[in-house]
């Protein structure tokens, strides 16, 4: 088992900037890939960011790539989702996943743990 807590959404204005948190428990935090994925109002949800167990490869939906980055910290059993350059289309409930195949995926099935969600809302 894995329990998943996300922290740091909020309201900010076009440009602005936001830190995502993910407090990974359970399993031992450097055995699994983590995944960041978001569903805005209406809308299915899909993949932001990834990150391999080791912290060696991530990667990332072409709509963020350049502005925002995944970070793990195993010291503190953390997954971080740094967003710059805000936009209105990134207002969001963003999900951290965890998923236990040795091989990253970005496909949200394959994900085997979900945390709540954090909302993200970007408005002037």
């Amino acid at each position: 088992q894995v329990q998943l807590v996300e922290s740091g959404g909020g309201l900010v204005q076009p440009g602005g900037s936001l830190r995502l948190s993910c407090a990974a428990s359970g399993r031992t935090f450097s055995s699994y890939n983590m995944g960041w994925f978001r569903q805005a109002p209406g809308k299915g949800r899909e993949f932001v960011a990834d990150i391999s167990w080791s912290g060696n490869r991530t990667y990332y939906a072409d709509s963020v790539k350049g502005r925002f980055t995944i970070s793990r910290d195993s010291a503190v059993n953390t997954v971080y989702l740094q967003m710059n350059s805000l936009k209105p289309e990134d207002t969001a409930v963003y999900y951290c996943a965890a998923d236990l195949s040795p091989i990253i995926s970005k496909d949200l099935y394959d994900m085997d743990y979900w945390g709540k969600g954090t909302l993200v809302t970007v408005s002037s």
